[in-house]
């Protein structure tokens, strides 16, 4: 079997969630989200939105919202009222830790509408895997400007309350969150495990 090398510039990408105080440059981020916009979308659609979060309020805010939706599932879910608060309490520190976010979204723009619910449902489908390419492209170019990044997925299981956090339009669906930094020096990436290629792909 041929042995394949993984490019550079993806390698350089990694799931990285400490960050150094530093800001993020706003031109930097503008730049993500622009790297973000030129991923494949269905019919040359853009049905994607983000919204760029550097404020300590903004931070608190969704952090805030999308907390209380997962304490009152994980309270649904029965687990126990101390193990609750500790892992809402961590991933409030985590979101508003970031110096930057980038609450990624997606809309109905652009995209085709069916009478049936199985073709619209496949429609949206393709909007998420594009928006996926999209968060990608922000990674890969924070990576490319030294930055570190982590994709947090969050927002998809409380779209509702991450859009009312953050005050955004109606028809603005949160998905993803990718928090943005300077990354800590003292941080050292694990090395990433051999692809099982046999176990994950096949050849007809």
């Amino acid at each position: 079997m041929t042995t394949t090398t993984v490019p550079a510039f993806l390698e350089a990408r990694r799931s990285i969630r400490a960050f150094t105080n530093e800001p993020v440059d706003l031109g930097a981020l503008d730049a993500i989200v622009e790297a973000a916009c030129i991923a494949p979308a269905p019919h040359h659609s853009r049905p994607w939105r983000f919204a760029v979060v550097t404020t300590a309020g903004a931070k608190d805010a969704l952090a805030t919202a999308m907390g209380a939706r997962w304490r009152a599932d994980l309270e649904g879910d029965g687990v126990q009222p101390e193990r609750v608060g500790e892992l809402v309490a961590a991933s409030y520190t985590k979101v508003t830790g970031a110096p930057a976010l980038v609450l990624a979204c997606l809309t109905w723009s652009g995209l085709d509408r069916y009478p049936d619910a199985a073709r619209q449902q496949a429609e949206w489908g393709m909007a998420l895997l594009s928006l996926g390419a999209a968060v990608e492209n922000a990674m890969l170019a924070a990576a490319d400007r030294g930055l570190a990044s982590c994709w947090v997925a969050a927002p998809i299981f409380c779209p509702d309350e991450a859009r009312a956090g953050l005050a955004l339009p109606e028809e603005w669906r949160p998905q993803a969150l990718v928090l943005v930094g300077h990354p800590d020096p003292a941080y050292a990436g694990r090395p990433r495990p051999p692809v099982p290629l046999a176990d994950l792909r096949v050849q007809r």
